[in-house]
């Protein structure tokens, strides 16, 4: 079965309803997205780094009881694993104060294999930060030589907000890089103060990326290509939590280009029906997570999957 790599950073989450806190979580978006993966019984990796300490030793766990392999997750005896404290308001939506090192510079990077149409997810500011950039883009140059499908979560947030004119030559070359792009409406927000889908992909993707996704949390998801733009709603979900909800929609979305066989090649002539197909499996991806304090899908909704991927696919998954 094809493989799917995350790439991105790691964080302890902390999470508080009101004064008092109520679950500790290994986090990171591109991190909550290849639990969920792995959960759901397609073969994972993860790339990134945390302090060799109890955090980093508790993360690295987290991984591998999860079924992704942690073997390229670097434990670094010069940095403190991250910690972020997330405060749920009165709608469920999280406000994050982080707690994190300032960036150095990691020398020996070291990347899997990657094979046609594996599926690499990077984002945040992993994929932006300086002292990382020669590697993690010398990585992604690589994985597209090897014809696997690049998909770019931007993940742009708040705190960055005033370093937007450094980080953009970084972001041209991630959309010039990725197959696919996916961002939230608060993304675009932060970086560009717009709200509209279909401007932001005219003035900001598609200059540089074909394929756009758009999610703008209940109020659905929009999909823009140059045929057009396309509309997806979102069904009404009791929310405990919204952390993880965009991070678990890639998680559903890189499912669905699994399950329904959508190779790279196939990318630039998807029909409507596959466009939904995917699309869907990240919406049931997103609203499984937001009705739990959990970063990632439930365990049992990733064995479901699991079994729909075996189902379609004729192959063993995880058990």
């Amino acid at each position: 079965m094809r493989k799917v790599i995350g790439m991105g950073e790691t964080i302890m989450d902390i999470i508080f309803h009101g004064a008092q806190p109520t679950a500790a979580v290994p986090g990171g978006s591109s991190f909550n997205s290849i639990i969920s993966i792995g959960r759901a019984g397609i073969p994972a990796v993860f790339v990134g780094e945390t302090g060799h300490d109890e955090v980093g030793r508790r993360i690295a766990d987290f991984l591998n009881a999860n079924h992704v392999d942690a073997s390229y997750l670097r434990m670094r005896g010069d940095i403190q694993s991250a910690v972020s404290l997330a405060f749920l308001d009165e709608r469920n939506d999280a406000h994050y104060m982080f707690y994190k090192q300032p960036p150095r510079t990691l020398e020996d990077f070291i990347h899997p294999t990657v094979e046609t149409d594996d599926i690499i997810q990077f984002g945040s500011y992993y994929a932006l930060n300086p002292y990382i950039r020669p590697q993690v883009k010398s990585f992604l140059e690589y994985a597209r030589s090897r014809n696997a499908i690049l998909y770019y979560d931007l993940n742009y947030r708040r705190t960055y907000k005033d370093r937007i004119r450094e980080l953009l030559p970084s972001i041209h070359e991630n959309f010039r890089l990725a197959d696919l792009v996916r961002g939230s409406a608060d993304d675009f927000e932060v970086m560009y103060g717009l709200g509209d889908a279909e401007e932001i992909y005219r003035l900001h993707i598609a200059p540089y990326c074909p394929l756009f996704l758009c999610t703008c949390g209940a109020e659905g998801v929009t999909l823009c290509t140059p045929e057009g733009s396309s509309r997806f709603p979102v069904p009404p979900v009791r929310t405990v939590s919204t952390i993880g909800a965009g991070d678990n929609f890639n998680a559903g979305f890189i499912y669905g280009l699994i399950r329904y066989g959508i190779r790279r090649i196939d990318l630039p002539g998807l029909s409507c029906t596959q466009w939904h197909q995917a699309v869907d499996c990240g919406i049931r991806f997103a609203a499984d997570v937001c009705g739990s304090i959990h970063n990632s899908i439930d365990e049992e909704f990733g064995k479901q999957m699991a079994k729909k991927l075996q189902a379609s696919s004729g192959q063993d998954v995880q058990k």
